[in-house]
């Protein structure tokens, strides 16, 4: 499970168009946890060859810089629980290969003796199974950071809300899953309450100190159950994210042709000259695919021309009056809402007939999307009947 959640961060960032600068071997060097080098060595491995990370620090005027804590300080987050885990290894391995009986007999030598002595105490155990359970605790925790923000379209960076692949009107696909993870979480959070610190005298007061190992050793094996529940939900809600950024990417390159095709055609005008056209262009393209992004949670009916009407002051402000006349304005709204639209359909039915998003996954999502998709026969998840494929 430690070892998947760092596959599951890695998907994360892909699938919100994060970066895979936070995980840099330069911040492990300066700050040399081994856990923490551990985890961010193996998150940049899991993200090599991706096609979706915002590597190119191309960020856009009003967009976030840095990515969220969920996916920035995973490696930070996972690095201590790595070390924890480790130690709990070491101490189980000790303690399953030594004697614990009481009393002991040392034959070594020529006087055998018998030792009377407390070696059954198990708090090594405890201790173990503590450190566990505060480690899947940790993680359930930042799976479901994770997650929650894949499903909110207002920090998922251009995802439709709910990971709906039909209009958001009438589709809320993965709102079940959040609303789950928040309670897997909630029992996480119980099951990770310490155990020791409930010892009681037993025996009539002979047995004042008692480990309660085996106590905290099934809260730590129901933990696991609840982190397991957790870490599948995560991993499908991921890829489904994953294919619809790969919808979104392919969307939004058609798109942008249109859009230059559509502009050339309303706004071309000699009182401009070229080079001030392709500026003016270049930015409303930014402002227009920047409110295309923001408009998620709107229905494709009038998600575009909502976007178009709230780039009307970058042409009014810099085109000459007779090129940007309200009849050509409205014109051109019209236009580009009704081929955006188009567009948007004939997209999502092209993929969603054979949705394969691996061209464009990093080294870990790839591997993982093949098993979630062929090995587990879990499809891309679409609702409606706009774009459901024909079978």
């Amino acid at each position: 499970l430690a070892a998947l959640s760092q596959v599951l961060a890695a998907m994360s960032v892909e699938a919100l168009h994060g970066t895979s600068e936070s995980f840099d071997p330069f911040f492990a060097k300066v700050r040399p946890h081994p856990g923490q080098t551990t985890a961010a060595k193996n998150l940049y491995k899991f993200l090599s060859n991706s096609k979706l990370l915002n590597d190119g620090n191309d960020f856009g005027q009003g967009s976030l810089r840095q990515d969220r804590y969920s996916i920035r300080t995973s490696a930070q987050w996972m690095g201590p629980l790595l070390e924890d885990l480790e130690l709990a290894y070491q101490q189980i391995s000790v303690e399953l290969n030594s004697v614990t009986d009481n009393p002991l007999i040392d034959t070594a030598g020529d006087n055998a003796r018998i030792l009377h002595g407390g070696n059954f105490q198990a708090k090594s155990i405890t201790s173990a199974m503590e450190k566990t359970r505060q480690a899947v605790q940790s993680m359930g925790r930042m799976l479901y950071a994770q997650c929650t923000e894949l499903i909110d379209s207002s920090k998922n960076n251009g995802l439709p809300p709910n990971l709906s692949a039909d209009e958001p009107s009438l589709s809320f696909t993965f709102k079940g899953v959040d609303i789950m993870i928040a309670a897997l979480q909630s029992e996480l959070g119980f099951l990770a309450n310490p155990i020791g610190s409930h010892v009681q005298t037993a025996e009539m007061g002979n047995q004042a100190l008692n480990s309660l190992a085996l106590i905290s050793s099934r809260y730590t094996l129901d933990a696991v159950a609840v982190l397991s529940q957790m870490a599948a939900a995560h991993l499908v809600a991921t890829c489904q994210a994953l294919d619809l950024r790969v919808i979104n990417i392919q969307f939004m390159r058609t798109l942008e042709q249109d859009f230059m095709k559509l502009f050339g055609d309303s706004f071309q005008v000699n009182a401009v000259p070229f080079k001030n056209l392709l500026a003016i262009s270049k930015e409303a393209w930014d402002a227009f695919a920047k409110q295309v992004e923001q408009l998620q949670s709107v229905d494709s009916c009038s998600r575009f021309h909502q976007a178009a009407r709230a780039i009307l002051p970058i042409f009014i402000m810099a085109l000459p009056q007779s090129a940007a006349s309200p009849a050509i304005i409205q014109s051109w709204i019209d236009r580009l809402g009704s081929q955006a639209t188009e567009t948007y359909r004939k997209t999502h039915e092209a993929y969603c007939k054979c949705p394969d998003a691996t061209p464009y996954l990093g080294e870990a999502s790839r591997k993982m999307y093949t098993h979630v998709r062929q090995n587990l026969k879990l499809p891309f998840i679409v609702e409606g009947t706009l774009w459901r494929p024909s079978d």
